[in-house]
């Protein structure tokens, strides 16, 4: 029969702690973050002991979250283009919680562990007397959260991962901020007088096109037809190909580049200085000219939401932004749906003036 138990926490958390207890077989226990999943675990697990299709993973026993961790940053990790933040993410849960083998691991200590990345700032990854966010804790159980579905789908480590029907925390609206039309012209300024030759075309590009930072800074020049006024991403985020137009400032200034300052020993478009077969990392001079120009709150990625937000202020639809960033989705560029709002006003002035008899 089984039992389940309510428990919360100190700081409120909530979990439901369920135990079997069946003749013939060993006593079974784990944790859910819902109710509805506890007993639905409850019932299938019972029903399978019943009907004799019921069997006990020894393969949890055998190894820790450690050696599962190990096993899916050798194995899995490098399959994917987007390493750093996974390997930061998943060096927590090995400081944390790696010696714990698969079959002791509960749905109520992972949420005890993520919940402290959001009190504490004494953690890897965290930034100097900042905790994170409802986001970025839900970055770091989706990066444990995939181990663990391996471990259960792939390797037969677990029956199932401790982790199926985990609810991710409510997240807050995402950040928009964006370049002033004063800060703009002053960051340009500062950016034009750099010591670095590359950051003012870099910033123009990304304002121009809104492409992330690490499409920009790992650009080639084969990527680029200055005839065609495009740049052709080939491998981006969501591993689908995106063309960027490029008119404006930015034509001229790659054009101008390619005519007068391509090099020949390298086809990317900003080589590292002292090795032009690595891309150059432009954090340094964009962190002194962001301190030069007296700009607060801004970070590079924020050039990004600029040109989204200049699109929007242009009169640019969710999915003209969608399709130009490369969101998958409209979710991620409804922070800007408030930008376009006088575009949209106008737009039913203008139905109504044409269909409504409105003059």
């Amino acid at each position: 029969m089984a039992t389940i138990r309510k428990r919360t926490t100190r700081d409120g958390s909530v979990s439901y702690h369920v135990q079997i207890r069946k003749k013939g077989f060993p006593t079974e226990t784990t944790s859910f973050s819902n109710l509805t999943h506890a007993k639905r675990w409850a019932n299938q697990t019972e029903t399978d002991m019943d009907e004799g299709r019921y069997f006990r993973n020894t393969e949890a026993k055998r190894h820790t979250v450690e050696e599962a961790i190990d096993r899916y940053l050798k194995e899995v990790l490098p399959r994917y283009k987007d390493q750093a933040k996974p390997l930061v993410h998943l060096r927590f849960w090995k400081e944390r919680i790696g010696h714990m083998l698969l079959s002791e691991l509960k749905t109520a200590k992972v949420v005890q562990e993520r919940d402290r990345l959001l009190r504490d700032d004494n953690h890897p990854g965290a930034k100097m007397n900042r905790s994170f966010g409802p986001a970025t804790a839900n970055r770091y159980t989706t990066s444990l959260s995939r181990v663990l579905s391996v471990c259960a789908r792939d390797w037969g480590w677990l029956e199932q991962s401790p982790m199926r029907g985990f609810r991710k925390l409510k997240e807050t609206r995402g950040r928009v901020r964006y370049l002033s039309d004063d800060e703009r012209a002053r960051i340009l300024a500062v950016c034009q007088s750099s010591s670095n030759p590359d950051l003012y075309l870099a910033v123009i590009l990304a304002l121009s096109t809104g492409a992330r930072r690490s499409e920009l800074w790992n650009l080639r020049w084969s990527q680029i037809d200055l005839a065609g006024q495009k740049i052709i991403l080939d491998e981006t985020k969501n591993d689908e190909r995106r063309v960027l137009p490029i008119f404006g400032k930015a034509h001229e200034l790659l054009t101008e580049r390619s005519i007068t300052q391509r090099r020949l020993d390298t086809d990317l478009l900003f080589p590292g200085r002292t090795n032009p077969k690595i891309p150059q990392d432009l954090t340094h001079p964009w962190q002194r000219a962001i301190q030069e120009a007296k700009i607060v709150d801004f970070r590079w990625h924020d050039l990004r939401h600029s040109a989204a937000s200049y699109l929007a202020m242009s009169g640019a639809t969710p999915t003209d932004i969608a399709a130009i960033l490369g969101h998958k989705t409209l979710q991620m560029v409804k922070r800007y749906a408030h930008l376009s709002e006088p575009h949209t006003a106008s737009v039913v002035e203008r139905m109504n003036k044409k269909f409504m008899g409105e003059s």
